[in-house]
């Protein structure tokens, strides 16, 4: 039994792809992470940078302004 709820836990984790998950692609406004200008992520998106921790397990966000990746305009 220990060994499925594991197995599903991790199954779980791995299908929500990184900024992209549960909440859509525009990640969520918490109050704390707007004051730095960003948005809460399960990970941050390319071309993202992590700025701190929302509540515990999400990731504050900031759009980067320069020195952007190619890959970020892909999305």
């Amino acid at each position: 039994m220990r060994h499925s709820l594991i197995g599903l836990l991790f199954l779980l984790v791995i299908s929500l792809p990184s900024g992209n998950g549960l909440f859509g692609h525009d990640g969520i406004q918490i109050r704390t992470c707007t004051a730095l200008k960003g948005k809460c992520f399960f990970g941050c998106r390319v071309g993202w940078t992590w700025v701190s921790f929302c509540h515990n397990i999400l990731s504050c966000c900031v759009k980067m302004l320069k020195n952007n990746p190619p890959q970020v305009d892909e999305y």
